[in-house]
């Protein structure tokens, strides 16, 4: 019985993975680079996201659908985690940095509560919004599990996963990955 769980768990993960990345042809071959943890997709090879809505941390609602046609970065983080500090002012310099050129940033909060997160932003200068998950439902529906975060994931113009991060960024890394997702497809007008 336990082993039956265990392959079922396995086979799951695994589909999920497939899901997240996107990146498999045909013969099930991986079809996208994996350099350091660092998953990124050629735009015919690319899946789409999943729903991707909730509350945000600070009162409203927030769909990445509303944002179609902009290259979304979106970033998992908890207050609690020291990797997610380390990375929170390169994540907020990249976010400053390409906003101008049709590209926006979207945290979600897991496993926390209302209060710290909110503390962690206002500390870190976070100017972007996130989306408050304590129950990490977004993060499993993108098969990003509570422990392995922060992770960071940029969709492109059309709302697919372009690149998939499971590791604490730094604006030198993260920069350049947006900015050529970005240059793929011009932003739509007013969206510049």
């Amino acid at each position: 019985m336990a082993a039956r769980r265990l392959a079922a768990g396995l086979l799951a993960a695994t589909a999920a993975l497939a899901t997240l990345t996107g990146c498999f042809g045909d013969g099930g071959k991986p079809q996208c680079d994996n350099v350091d943890g660092i998953v990124e997709c050629r735009p015919d090879q690319r899946s789409a996201a999943p729903e991707i809505a909730g509350e945000l941390l600070t009162g409203g609602r927030y769909d990445v659908a509303d944002q179609r046609g902009q290259v979304i970065v979106v970033n998992f983080w908890g207050s609690w985690c020291a990797p997610c500090r380390a990375e929170a002012d390169d994540l907020e310099a990249t976010y400053q940095a390409t906003k101008g050129s049709g590209v926006t940033f979207l945290g979600i909060n897991v496993q926390d509560s209302r209060d710290k997160a909110i503390a962690f932003e206002d500390g870190y200068g976070i100017s972007y919004p996130s989306i408050f998950d304590p129950g990490s439902r977004l993060a499993l529906a993108m098969d990003v599990p509570p422990n392995t975060i922060p992770a960071t994931v940029v969709l492109d113009r059309e709302g697919r996963i372009a690149t998939v991060i499971r590791a604490a960024v730094k604006q030198d890394g993260l920069q350049p990955i947006v900015e050529r997702i970005a240059a793929e497809s011009p932003a739509p007008a007013g969206q510049r």
